[in-house]
């Protein structure tokens, strides 16, 4: 009989990064606050957690992030304006983002990486499996690969990972995930990860992207993992351990595994970059009901006549 697991309603959301990439825009202004057509990266990312029902949300901030706080809270000046002008459209979507979910939040004092980021939540989560979402991967909402990953979780325990099939070339940017098939086409037995390898060194093409679903023994792990790639904590490393800890290559769920991976096939948008992030707006902007046929009208002429 399949053991049940506890239904999952925290996540994390790291965020407490420099954005160096995209300098000097994020001098003052944070990188998960760059407009993608018309809401802030972040907001897609709070509303992916809340369409999977994930109500509880805890972003991992820094410092100069307080705009994360603001953008998720209540203004009533605005809302009060917005009101006495009848403006009701506009008065929905800023009233949108604080209603999303009950929001948290808690300071990496040192930047020390994505593991380090994971374990300064270890207080909030508790003893409960959890998820947790980058904001450079935007999913596309009609791809509920979060909610997959859940499913997965509840159903086998331990921790899952999204996948995706990346050119052999670029697997060095990633971390890559040696697997066995399951009976689901979807979903993969993780075996072994590593973190950024060479082409030659990458024991598949399949690429960590961001998202997760973890056991809270990955806290345990964290604690114990020394500095990796980058002098960073790297998550990569404690669930290469969570995978392997029984001994047999596949670690059981006593001891925090096993480790699932869902192979992602869906419309993934990659803001992390900057040719990505405006490739990335302008793909969300012709899917636009309201944006879609004017841009796209445009946009086919100016690259006919003027490009």
């Amino acid at each position: 009989m399949t053991q049940a697991h506890p239904r999952i309603s925290k996540a994390v959301i790291p965020a407490a990064g420099l954005g160096t990439r995209f300098l000097p825009a994020t001098k003052a202004t944070p990188k998960e606050m760059l407009p993608v057509v018309d809401k802030p990266a972040i907001q897609y990312v709070v509303e992916e957690a809340a369409a999977a029902g994930l109500s509880d949300v805890l972003m991992v901030t820094g410092r100069n992030k307080r705009p994360l706080e603001d953008h998720f809270d209540r203004n009533y000046e605005l809302e009060s304006a917005l009101t006495k002008k009848g403006d009701a459209g506009r008065l929905a979507k800023v009233q949108e983002s604080s209603d999303l979910a009950t929001m948290h939040y808690v300071r990496q004092g040192d930047p020390r990486g994505l593991g380090h980021a994971v374990l300064c939540a270890a207080p909030h989560v508790g003893d409960e499996p959890f998820a947790v979402l980058l904001g450079d991967d935007l999913i596309d909402p009609r791809d509920p690969l979060l909610a997959r990953m859940v499913e997965i979780q509840e159903l086998h325990g331990g921790s899952v990972i999204a996948l995706m099939e990346v050119d052999p070339d670029h697997i060095h940017m990633y971390g890559c995930a040696a697997v066995e098939p399951t009976a689901d086409s979807d979903v993969v037995r993780v075996t072994g990860l590593v973190e950024k390898p060479e082409r030659a060194e990458a024991p598949s093409n399949l690429a960590v992207i961001g998202r997760y679903v973890l056991d809270p023994a990955v806290f345990g792990v964290l604690r114990e993992t020394a500095p990796g790639r980058g002098g960073e904590i790297q998550l990569t490393d404690a669930l290469q351990k969570l995978a392997v800890r029984d001994g047999s290559g596949a670690g059981d769920e006593k001891s925090g595994g096993p480790v699932h991976g869902v192979v992602f096939k869906g419309r993934r948008y990659d803001t992390g970059d900057r040719g990505d992030y405006l490739r990335a707006i302008v793909r969300l902007a012709c899917e636009r009901e309201d944006l879609g046929p004017d841009f796209q009208t445009w946009l086919r002429r100016y690259v006919t006549e003027e490009m």
